[in-house]
């Protein structure tokens, strides 16, 4: 069998690539992102929604076997804390509303190892009555990507069943995601960073001494100067990640497209889901199908 799902919250698709490398069929997706909904459909044949999902009615979506959420995760990470504005929204809700009303066969929720200090997020989660749900955490992207960042995963099922731990099938090094001739500019935050003028010093990654990259973030569309990586051919040693460098850096395959300005691309890719996790995910849902 091969299952369908709706992908909610789902930015430029990166999850969905994963999902797809697994044989799930992606029925419909829905994004706010006007860009992420332009780059999803240069890439997908499903049909992509553009839509606040928090005014859409359940009953305007298509049926499907699987609800896939990977909802917006700024107020539940630590690094909300020093904007005060660590509170946990409301878009968990409306992930919860559908699957309720829907009520498919199963469901899966993507987000940061934060949503876990908010009990009402979670409770209203892992509680859907008639669902047997399973939290793993930290799933990390370095069991298969040359990148540190941990996120959290739930499956939920009608079934009870033994889901599979992340593993890895080949762990990416950093001097393999790197460019021969990257294309990027380096503009003066970065020269500024390292000459101290910030509060925080740039996080240097060296390829040749097998090191991993810090979390792909969103900011690095405003910034390029808080993850370098060493690259002697460059002022300082050093330079910034090209945008395809940063997409490989979540498991984006390089025949996927990027509608948009190269910012545009960073803020994709620091929002997306690695793409093996989506794999992974994909991976067990069809086990669950077929079994």
């Amino acid at each position: 069998m091969i299952p369908i799902a709706n992908s909610y919250y789902s930015g430029g698709g990166l999850f969905d690539i994963g999902l797809q490398s697994a044989g799930i069929q992606i029925g419909q997706s829905f994004e706010i992102e006007p860009v992420c909904c332009q780059t999803q459909r240069l890439n997908f044949s499903h049909e992509v929604v553009q839509c606040d999902i928090t005014q859409k009615l359940v009953k305007a979506d298509k049926s499907c076997d699987l609800i896939i959420a990977t909802y917006p995760c700024t107020k539940y990470s630590t690094a909300a804390d020093i904007h005060g504005t660590r509170t946990g929204d409301e878009h968990f809700l409306h992930v919860f509303r559908h699957i309720a009303i829907s009520q498919p066969e199963g469901f899966s929720v993507e987000n940061v190892p934060g949503m876990r200090k908010f009990p009402v997020v979670m409770e209203a989660m892992t509680k859907l009555p008639g669902y047997y749900v399973t939290m793993f955490c930290p799933v990390k992207a370095e069991t298969w990507l040359p990148q540190k960042r941990n996120r959290l995963i739930l499956m939920g099922s009608r079934k009870n069943f033994l889901w599979e731990p992340p593993s890895s099938w080949r762990a990416v090094r950093l001097a393999e995601i790197l460019e021969e001739n990257p294309d990027i500019e380096i503009n003066q935050h970065v020269y500024n960073r390292l000459q101290g003028k910030y509060r925080d010093m740039p996080i240097i990654s060296d390829p040749d001494k097998n090191d991993i990259a810090p979390c792909a973030a969103a900011h690095y569309a405003k910034d390029q100067s808080t993850r370098l990586v060493k690259d002697k051919r460059f002022p300082h040693g050093v330079r910034p990640y090209s945008p395809r460098e940063y997409a490989r850096l979540q498991g984006v395959p390089d025949w996927f497209k990027f509608a948009g300005s190269r910012l545009d691309i960073y803020r994709q890719v620091g929002n997306g889901v690695p793409v093996p996790i989506g794999e992974w995910v994909g991976r067990q849902w069809m086990r669950y199908f077929n079994s």
